[in-house]
Protein backbone atom coordinates (compact mmCIF):
# COMPACT_ATOMS: atom_id res chain seq x y z
CA UNK A 1 0.00 0.00 0.00
CA UNK A 2 1.43 3.39 -1.33
CA UNK A 3 -0.43 5.89 0.78
CA UNK A 4 -0.43 9.15 0.73
CA UNK A 5 -2.30 10.29 4.27
CA UNK A 6 -0.73 9.66 7.54
CA UNK A 7 -1.75 10.80 10.69
CA UNK A 8 0.80 10.96 13.79
CA UNK A 9 0.65 11.60 17.70
CA UNK A 10 3.16 11.16 20.84
CA UNK A 11 2.89 12.37 24.36
CA UNK A 12 5.99 14.26 25.33
CA UNK A 13 8.58 11.42 25.26
CA UNK A 14 7.83 11.28 21.50
CA UNK A 15 7.46 15.17 20.75
CA UNK A 16 11.24 15.03 19.62
CA UNK A 17 11.14 12.37 17.27
CA UNK A 18 7.36 12.96 16.09
CA UNK A 19 8.57 16.94 15.13
CA UNK A 20 11.37 15.70 12.92
CA UNK A 21 8.94 12.70 11.79
CA UNK A 22 6.40 15.11 10.74
CA UNK A 23 9.25 17.67 8.78
CA UNK A 24 10.91 15.14 6.89
CA UNK A 25 6.97 13.66 5.85
CA UNK A 26 5.83 17.06 4.97
CA UNK A 27 9.10 17.55 3.04
CA UNK A 28 8.30 14.39 0.90
CA UNK A 29 5.59 15.51 0.47
CA UNK A 30 3.11 13.36 2.43
CA UNK A 31 0.05 14.80 3.56
CA UNK A 32 0.79 14.59 7.66
CA UNK A 33 -2.12 15.48 10.27
CA UNK A 34 -0.54 16.00 13.30
CA UNK A 35 -2.42 15.23 16.28
CA UNK A 36 0.48 16.53 19.01
CA UNK A 37 1.77 16.54 21.58
CA UNK A 38 2.83 19.76 20.69
CA UNK A 39 5.98 20.52 23.15
CA UNK A 40 8.06 18.24 26.08
CA UNK A 41 5.19 19.28 28.90
CA UNK A 42 3.70 15.69 30.62
CA UNK A 43 1.21 14.84 28.67
CA UNK A 44 -1.26 11.59 28.80
CA UNK A 45 -0.56 9.01 25.53
CA UNK A 46 -3.99 8.41 25.22
CA UNK A 47 -5.35 11.76 23.95
CA UNK A 48 -3.13 11.54 20.91
CA UNK A 49 -3.37 7.42 20.51
CA UNK A 50 -7.26 8.09 19.94
CA UNK A 51 -7.43 10.49 17.56
CA UNK A 52 -4.64 9.03 15.44
CA UNK A 53 -6.36 5.66 15.53
CA UNK A 54 -10.01 7.43 14.75
CA UNK A 55 -8.59 8.81 11.50
CA UNK A 56 -6.84 5.82 10.11
CA UNK A 57 -9.84 3.83 10.98
CA UNK A 58 -11.80 6.25 8.62
CA UNK A 59 -9.49 6.89 6.09
CA UNK A 60 -9.07 3.61 3.90
CA UNK A 61 -5.53 3.48 2.37
CA UNK A 62 -4.01 5.74 5.24
CA UNK A 63 -1.25 5.16 8.03
CA UNK A 64 -0.71 6.01 11.51
CA UNK A 65 2.52 7.05 13.61
CA UNK A 66 2.62 6.81 17.11
CA UNK A 67 5.53 7.32 19.74
CA UNK A 68 6.08 7.11 23.52
CA UNK A 69 8.31 6.03 25.16
CA UNK A 70 8.27 2.56 25.22
CA UNK A 71 5.94 2.38 22.28
CA UNK A 72 3.82 -0.30 24.46
CA UNK A 73 1.03 2.65 25.75
CA UNK A 74 0.02 4.28 22.12
CA UNK A 75 0.42 0.45 20.81
CA UNK A 76 -2.41 -0.42 23.67
CA UNK A 77 -4.44 2.40 23.34
CA UNK A 78 -4.74 2.48 19.61
CA UNK A 79 -5.43 -1.26 19.36
CA UNK A 80 -8.97 -0.82 21.00
CA UNK A 81 -10.14 0.55 18.13
CA UNK A 82 -12.02 -1.19 15.37
CA UNK A 83 -9.85 -1.63 12.43
CA UNK A 84 -6.97 -0.86 13.69
CA UNK A 85 -3.61 -3.60 13.89
CA UNK A 86 -0.69 -0.85 15.90
CA UNK A 87 2.33 -2.87 15.78
CA UNK A 88 4.89 -1.97 18.07
CA UNK A 89 8.63 -2.17 16.28
CA UNK A 90 12.14 -1.45 17.27
CA UNK A 91 13.92 -2.77 14.38
CA UNK A 92 13.44 -2.38 10.83
CA UNK A 93 12.58 -6.04 10.40
CA UNK A 94 9.71 -5.57 12.41
CA UNK A 95 8.35 -2.81 10.44
CA UNK A 96 8.47 -4.54 7.69
CA UNK A 97 7.18 -8.16 8.58
CA UNK A 98 4.50 -5.78 10.51
CA UNK A 99 2.98 -4.64 7.23
CA UNK A 100 4.46 -8.16 4.86
CA UNK A 101 2.49 -10.39 7.70
CA UNK A 102 -0.16 -8.14 9.88
CA UNK A 103 -1.38 -5.60 7.91
CA UNK A 104 -0.53 -2.99 10.19
CA UNK A 105 -1.99 0.11 9.82
CA UNK A 106 -0.16 2.23 12.68
CA UNK A 107 3.50 1.78 13.71
CA UNK A 108 4.42 1.90 17.25
CA UNK A 109 7.84 3.65 17.92
CA UNK A 110 9.37 3.53 21.04
CA UNK A 111 11.52 6.47 21.66
CA UNK A 112 13.99 6.19 24.94
CA UNK A 113 14.65 2.40 23.42
CA UNK A 114 15.81 3.37 19.45
CA UNK A 115 18.03 5.65 17.97
CA UNK A 116 17.24 8.16 15.68
CA UNK A 117 18.72 6.77 12.39
CA UNK A 118 17.23 3.34 13.30
CA UNK A 119 13.51 5.27 13.82
CA UNK A 120 13.59 6.62 10.32
CA UNK A 121 14.67 3.26 8.66
CA UNK A 122 11.81 1.69 10.56
CA UNK A 123 9.43 4.74 9.22
CA UNK A 124 10.45 4.25 5.54
CA UNK A 125 10.25 0.69 5.60
CA UNK A 126 6.93 0.73 7.67
CA UNK A 127 5.52 3.32 4.53
CA UNK A 128 7.21 1.30 1.83
CA UNK A 129 6.25 -2.55 2.61
CA UNK A 130 3.14 -3.93 0.97
CA UNK A 131 1.04 -6.36 2.72
CA UNK A 132 1.67 -9.91 0.66
CA UNK A 133 -1.83 -11.25 1.55
CA UNK A 134 -2.31 -14.93 0.68
CA UNK A 135 -1.83 -17.04 3.83
CA UNK A 136 -1.36 -13.89 5.99
CA UNK A 137 -4.92 -12.44 4.43
CA UNK A 138 -6.97 -15.17 6.55
CA UNK A 139 -4.72 -14.78 9.55
CA UNK A 140 -5.63 -10.97 9.71
CA UNK A 141 -8.94 -11.65 9.38
CA UNK A 142 -9.37 -13.79 12.37
CA UNK A 143 -8.24 -10.79 14.40
CA UNK A 144 -11.31 -8.88 15.00
CA UNK A 145 -13.95 -10.10 17.46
Amino acid sequence: MKTNKLFIGGDHAGFELKQKFVDYLNDKGFEVTDHGTYSEDSTDYPDYAHPVADDVAKNDDSLGILICGSGNGVCMTANKHKDIRAALCWNEELAALARQHNNANVICIPSRFVEEEVAFKMLSTFLNTDFEGGRHERRVGKISC
